[in-house]
């Protein structure tokens, strides 16, 4: 009996010497990680977008006139895509003064910071570029990795960021000091062992161009494939769906949004309307989160917006979905 208990104690005293040695590890490793220092393009653009000259002299409005015009028009177009098409407030909290990502030990606290001008902001001293590098690069101003889901938002153009600048300067400042992320145990460990990735890793190059100008608003494949371009984060670069990289481990795998058969091949419409703006399966059954909260910013796209993201997932390559 005394033997028995003798080699259960040096199994227990092995395996904990094993998980400390692994945290110890991954700690370590994930520090490492927070730390590399990345390299991006250096870009410029104007906040707010002015007017074309040619518009401008077709409406006869001098500088000043002109000016107001373009920023109506850039806080008019930074408010649909900041609360619609980007649905910064998940993040970034209703007033953009701080938000919950992830807030689950032993996961970590991860917190949308605060991007109003209050005190507390982050974003007091960005410039366009710094914007840039955040947003379409998960990059901080330092070069350091963050943990934006830039791979959602790298094909925004220079226009819609720029425009979602100006929205979120225009928004009464908030005082919110947010706290730094915090990785706890089992973060640490889905870092360093790649089941949580960070978009400056996942984005291949950090020095392509970005579009200056968004796709007209048309029921196009090509102004499609732009709002899709913010599904791949979750559902991946073709769509194929599979588990979320860097989400919560309880989160179920995103779905395979290609035209197969036993994907959205057997969706309509209508089918696909009501999955995003009331989180319901066709077969009447609740989609569960993180899906659930695209519903409020899914009831809020118009028709032309609906019509030409089912367009452009209705052409994609059917791709059965992983076993």
């Amino acid at each position: 009996m005394k033997r028995a208990l003798k080699l259960l104690g040096g199994l227990l005293v092995l395996v904990l010497l094993v998980a400390a040695g692994g945290y110890l590890w991954a700690s370590i490793s994930s520090s490492r990680m927070l730390s590399v220092a990345y390299e991006a393009h250096a870009v410029d653009f104007p906040i707010p977008f002015p007017l074309g000259a040619e518009e401008a002299a077709t409406l006869n409005l001098d500088g000043a006139a002109g000016e107001q015009l373009a920023l109506s028009r850039a806080l008019e177009r930074g408010r649909h895509l900041a609360t619609v098409r980007y649905a910064c407030a998940e993040c970034h909290g209703e007033n953009l003064a701080g938000g919950t990502m992830i807030d689950a030990f032993p996961i970590g606290t991860l917190l949308g910071p605060n991007i109003t001008r209050g005190s507390g902001s982050r974003v007091l001293q960005y410039r366009a570029t710094d914007w840039d590098r955040i947003v379409r690069h998960g990059i901080l101003p330092d070069g350091r990795p963050s943990l934006m889901p830039s791979q959602d938002f790298q094909r925004m153009s220079d226009q819609e960021l720029s425009d979602i600048v100006a929205y979120a300067r225009s928004l009464p400042p908030v005082d919110s000091v947010v706290p730094e992320r915090s990785l706890g145990p089992l973060g640490k460990v889905l870092l360093a062992t790649g089941q949580l990735q960070l978009s400056a890793q996942l984005i291949a190059a950090h020095d392509q161009p970005h579009r200056r100008m968004p796709p007209p608003p048309e029921v196009t494949l090509e102004f499609g494939g732009h709002l899709a371009a913010t599904c791949v984060g979750c559902h991946r670069r073709d769509y194929s769906g599979g588990p979320i990289a860097g989400g919560d481990p309880s989160w179920p795998p995103a779905r395979n949004l290609t035209p197969h058969a036993t994907a959205l091949g057997g969706w309509s419409y209508d089918d696909v309307l009501r999955a995003m703006r009331e989180s319901v399966r066709p077969d009447g059954t609740a989609i569960a989160e993180p899906m659930t909260w695209i519903a409020p910013a899914a009831q809020q796209m118009t028709d032309v917006e609906m019509q030409a993201l089912w367009l452009y997932l209705r052409a994609l390559p059917a791709i059965a979905p992983a076993n």
